[in-house]
Parts: structure tokens; C-alpha cells; sequence
């Protein structure tokens, strides 16, 4: 409101007779006589002016909101800060439905491709609605968001560097420049199993996201949207995400796995035991067809001598 009375924000605090106040504070929470003078002063209704805060979000929420925009959108002025977009998971303007750009200037859409974008973007949708739903304290269903950040941010394997399909092309002169780059382990976490997409697309040293809520709260604008979509992928079918998980990980990473899923509800946790240990068994028997069929291929005799082919060549 200060710019439009042509302020700064300081001194529309203190016209308003609120000199000392912290401005998060007012914005988190007014007081009713706090409401009613900013009201009497600026000839707003005091429920319009309590709309403005974030008294209907949960005290958990209050390490996540932005106190200045987060992300900007092209056609809205840099000043103008709207509480719709105050939140990690609003990944488009309220007023224009255009995509936020992150530090670089990049979009959601260019970075992932139009398609999966598309894809994903549903995902989130679903996410966003259960974090609106957890910071007002609404109805969630069987999980609570803590209980799925904290399985989406385990670490599923061992720290390692970085693979082939991760490093980008370069001769052997580069190989030995960038060793240490090429040397560094990097933390593996359930994130890049529920969202596959964000393992293809994010930079390698940049892959890993903070532990649990830390992870939306400090996030990049690539980060908090891959969280959102692994939440709403999880929301729609926690056990079978469970076992994705585990499959993929590493003996001491499925105990950590494990310890994460300790706080979800038990009859989903018995839902994960019995399906994964079938799931475990048919991937052991797939195994051993595959390692069983390489087997007899490599016992078969060649048609083909090799003395039948020219010089030099087997």
C-alpha cells in the first residue's frame, strides 16, 4: 500500500501510527485494534484490511513466506509484492498467468520442454493444493507434508560423483582440467526416483535440495517445483512411490528410507512391506531370466569364423 500513497514503507508505517513495528509482523498477524486503525486511516473495511495478512495460514507456514517477491513476472511492476505469490509453490502470476522466471531468466516450460512441463504441471497442481490445504490446517488425508518432504528429501543411495549420462561432453584435455568436478560426490536423494524429470534436467552440482521443509522454504524456483510435483505424485499413490524408492536404493539407503517412512500412518506402512517384498522378489526373478538368457547367448557357436574375415578384423 505504501506506493500507492507515493511511500516508503517506514514512513506509511508510521503514518499510520504504527512507528516501530516490524512490517512482517503486521503483515503476518494484526492485532484488531491494529486492523481497525489502519482501517480508520486509510478508509478500507477492517475485513479488507485483515484480508491482507496471512492470519489464515498456520504458524508453520511462517518460515516460507517471501518477504519480497520471490520470483518476477514480466508484466508486474518490481515494487508491487502479491500475497497469492508470497508462498514457494505458486509457480505463475494470479493476475496474468504468465510463468515466473528464475535467476537466469529461464522458464519451467523451456528448461523441462513443453510436454513434460504439461505433465508435471499437473503433478503440482496436486501438490499445491495439499500444502494449501496443510498451512490452513484443513483436511490432508493419510499424509501430512513434513511426512512427504521428509521422504523426498532422504538420501535413497550413497554419495557419488557424477555418472556418464550426467557429465557433459569434453575431450580428455577438459577431463583433466574439470577432475575435481568430475571427482566430487554428489548426494543422491528420493527426489530424482519420484521425479525423474528433475534428475534429466537439473545441473549436477546443483541436484541435491535442504532436508525436509528447508527444502521448499530455500529452494530454487526448479527445486520447489519438482518438490511440489513429487508431493502431488505421492499424494496420489503413496505406496506405490514407497516402492519405487526402495527399489532403487542402496541397502543403507532403504534404512534411511525406512527411518523417513516411520512417521507415515501404519496401515500404509504395511501396505509398503507386503507389496514391496513381492516387488522385490519378481525384480530378483527378472534378474536372474535376464543374467540366465546372457548366459545361453554367449554359449551359442558363431556361424561366422573369424579367419573368414579380412585382416586384423574379428
Amino acid at each position: 500500500m505504501a506506493p500507492f500513497y507515493a511511500m516508503t514503507v517506514s514512513e506509511f508505517v508510521a503514518a499510520l501510527g504504527l512507528q516501530g513495528q516490524d512490517v512482517f509482523d503486521l503483515e503476518w498477524r494484526l492485532s484488531e485494534g491494529q486492523g481497525a486503525l489502519i482501517a480508520a486511516r486509510t478508509g478500507l473495511l477492517p475485513e479488507a484490511v485483515q484480508a491482507m495478512t496471512f492470519r489464515e495460514l498456520g504458524p508453520q507456514a511462517r518460515m516460507m513466506i517471501a518477504r519480497k517477491n520471490r520470483l518476477p513476472c514480466p508484466h508486474c511492476p518490481e515494487d508491487l509484492h502479491r500475497k497469492a505469490a508470497a508462498l514457494p509453490w505458486r509457480f505463475r502470476c494470479p493476475v496474468h498467468g504468465m510463468e515466473f522466471h528464475d535467476a537466469t531468466g529461464e522458464t519451467l516450460s523451456a528448461r523441462f520442454g513443453s510436454d513434460h512441463f504439461k505433465k508435471l504441471e499437473e503433478y503440482a497442481g496436486a501438490g499445491a493444493t495439499h500444502l494449501d490445504a496443510w498451512v490452513r490446517g484443513a483436511g490432508q488425508g493419510d499424509l501430512g507434508v513434513p511426512e512427504v518432504l521428509q521422504v523426498l528429501t532422504a538420501r535413497h543411495r550413497r554419495a557419488s560423483p557424477p555418472n556418464v549420462d550426467e557429465q557433459p561432453r569434453m575431450s580428455l584435455k577438459d577431463r583433466r582440467d574439470y577432475h575435481d568436478f568430475l571427482t566430487t560426490p554428489i548426494i543422491r536423494q528420493a527426489l530424482t526416483v519420484v521425479v525423474p524429470e528433475y534428475d534429466q534436467v537439473a545441473p549436477v552440482l546443483t541436484k541435491p535440495v535442504r532436508p525436509g521443509l528447508h527444502a521448499l522454504t530455500q529452494g530454487s524456483l526448479l527445486q520447489c517445483f519438482s518438490l511440489t510435483a513429487g508431493i502431488g505424485r505421492i499424494v496420489e499413490d503413496p505406496v506405490a512411490r514407497a516402492i519405487d524408492v526402495l527399489l532403487a536404493s542402496d541397502m543403507n539407503g532403504q534404512e534411511r528410507v525406512r527411518e523417513a517412512l516411520r512417521s507415515w500412518p501404519l496401515s500404509l506402512r504395511r501396505s509398503i512391506s507386503a507389496r514391496f517384498w513381492r516387488a522385490e522378489r519378481d525384480e530378483k526373478a527378472h534378474q536372474t531370466a535376464e543374467k540366465t538368457a546372457r548366459q545361453r547367448q554367449s554359449h551359442k557357436y558363431r556361424l561366422i569364423q573369424s579367419h573368414k574375415y579380412r585382416y586384423r578384423i574379428s
